[in-house]
């Protein structure tokens, strides 16, 4: 048998759209395969979330598979397996399954509905999709295809510390008499993952002693990024086919044919949260109708590496960088800033704050004194600077790239409608060891973050000599004690049993904690890592809880 697989970027909620890019596959697929194998949701892109709720919605959804299906007649030997939502008709549960739809000779001529639906971290599909009732195989061309969707086949305990399934639907389409199983997927990128999920797969193969495809979803989808790297196997679980990430891309593959032992390498982990990184960018903006970014550059690392990753997603020609000195900016500040939009060809600004900050200090000394240099009016700066780019994107319809970190993120070091301000947090789940290490990737080839912004101690440059750790723990210990609470979700105990000083593990946690209702206003961030700040975190705000 021989498949086409097709590695796509959909755009949700992009019915029409979505659809002509399945009708346009159907001829080269028809000429070199029996069957073409989609994403998860395909038409309708994955996550598309509450539009599932919409019944005009749904409705388009049936009118787009119909019209691909009379467009297989003119194509009698191909197949197309496409994920979409189906109506179920049942009147108890939701009404709505998950479904892997096979579209042949004109017709909806079988379909397979999700059996496994996730509801943890970023997924919620047991608020919309009832599960599959059966496991069925479809009988197809004198093959029995074994369809599942994502979550099916993430049911061992490879993957999780705890089994959450009773139910393996892949076992029990073998047991059917499968003579190929497919998978359609939209899995989002996390560091680290394309590993077990390679591992994964290649076992289901393996283990059942049949050819294996696996389709998954590329693109940036709001705060989620797809990595695509579909996979083929042979019986034995070695490799047919491996499509690259981060891009869109369309295979061939027959399935009688022996698999390449070796064949996948995986990325270097530091190199996919770049690609992600870069993705993610161009995805945000070009779907929601932006060409252009404007970033705050600091002279830091943290806006270096934002700034950097923009150009590489837009083009240098339509990243904005600004400097915003003050008078307790450094003089290097400004010079590295400088440097690293010469580096990268980006248009380059400076609007100095301190009159405007100035003129703050004259209106406010009615009300309390300001001669002393506290919080509040560092904030004030920062808001100065939020302000600043706000206008420009209002006049030039530049989107801000905030540049905040997923440590400072973490424990509140970041001002509300100050470096907070914008429409995309590319950071926000980058730890700041992690944005050291991406500064270095950026920098492989050549220099193009100055030396001295990554030498240099961080500092938000807010009043004299600053520095973070003036403030915060040291960065390394405070990523480890972030990731011990947050991501693995360990007690106090726990964590200061790991040998970490316990005022220290207190104070961090405490921050956290406290700094929800930063995060909940906080612009939409790039998920890279398995446990990052918004729509996968749902913790209270008006609460009192001991950990």
């Amino acid at each position: 048998m021989k498949v086409t697989l097709a590695q796509l970027n959909p755009i949700v909620g992009d019915i029409a759209g979505n659809a002509r890019r399945v009708a346009d596959l159907l001829p080269r697929a028809a000429a070199a395969s029996d069957l073409l194998v989609l994403p998860e949701l395909f038409l309708v892109g994955y996550p598309p979330r509450d539009l599932l709720e919409r019944p005009a919605f749904i409705a388009r959804v049936q009118e787009a598979l119909a019209d691909l299906a009379r467009l297989t007649r003119s194509y009698p030997d191909l197949g197309v397996l496409v994920g979409a939502p189906r109506p179920t008709g049942r009147e108890q549960g939701k009404g709505l399954a998950n479904a892997a739809c096979l579209l042949y000779r004109g017709e909806l001529a079988a379909w397979r509905d999700k059996s496994l639906l996730p509801t943890y971290d970023v997924f919620d599909e047991t608020r919309y999709f009832d599960p599959g009732a059966h496991v069925d195989v479809i009988p197809f061309q004198g093959e029995v295809l074994g369809v599942s969707i994502c979550e099916d086949a993430w049911c061992q305990e490879e993957w999780w510390c705890r089994r959450l399934y009773d139910l393996d639907p892949l076992a029990m389409m073998a047991r059917k008499g499968a003579t190929v199983l497919l998978n359609l997927s939209a899995s989002p990128f996390q560091v680290g993952k394309e590993s077990v999920r390679h591992r994964l797969m290649s076992s289901h193969a393996r283990k059942h002693g049949l050819p294996f495809v696996y389709v998954n979803q590329v693109g940036g989808n709001d705060e989620l990024i797809f990595d695509g790297r579909s996979l083929a196997f042979d019986e034995r679980g070695e490799a047919l086919a491996l499509l690259p990430a981060f891009r869109e891309a369309v295979l061939e593959v027959d399935l009688t044919r022996p698999g390449t032992p070796g064949l996948f390498v995986p990325q270097e982990p530091i190199a996919g949260v770049h690609d992600a990184l870069v993705l993610g960018i161009r995805d945000y903006l070009g779907k929601c109708g932006f060409t252009q970014a404007v970033v705050g550059l600091s002279g830091g690392v943290d806006s270096a590496v934002v700034c950097t990753l923009a150009a590489r997603a837009l083009g240098q020609e339509n990243v904005l960088g600004v400097a915003m000195p003050s008078l307790y900016s450094s003089p290097g500040s400004l010079s590295d800033a400088r440097d690293l939009a010469r580096n990268l060809g980006v248009d380059f600004r400076v609007i100095p704050i301190t009159p405007i900050y100035q003129a703050y200090l004259n209106s406010l000394a009615t009300l309390f004194p300001t001669d002393t240099l506290d919080a509040t009016l560092e904030n004030i700066q920062a808001r100065i600077r939020g302000n600043i780019l706000m206008a420009l994107s209002n006049r030039f319809g530049h989107l801000v790239l905030s540049t905040g970190n997923k440590s400072e993120m973490a424990v509140g070091y970041c001002t509300l409608y100050g470096d907070m301000s914008g429409g995309l947090a590319v950071l926000s789940d980058v730890p700041k060891t992690m944005v050291y290490e991406l500064a270095e990737q950026v920098n492989r080839e050549r220099e193009i973050i100055p030396r001295s912004t990554i030498a240099k101690a961080p500092s938000a440059e807010l009043r004299p000599d600053q520095t973070d750790q003036d403030t915060l723990p040291p960065y390394d210990v405070l990523d480890r004690i972030i990731q011990h609470y947050l991501v693995e979700a360990r007690s106090y105990d726990d964590i200061v049993g790991l040998g970490f000083e316990p005022a220290t593990v207190r104070w961090v946690m405490r921050a956290i904690d406290n700094n929800e209702y930063k995060r909940r206003q906080a612009a939409p961030g790039l998920r890279v890592t398995s446990k990052a700040f918004g729509m996968g975190r749902r913790i209270p705000v008006a609460a009192r809880f001991e950990v």
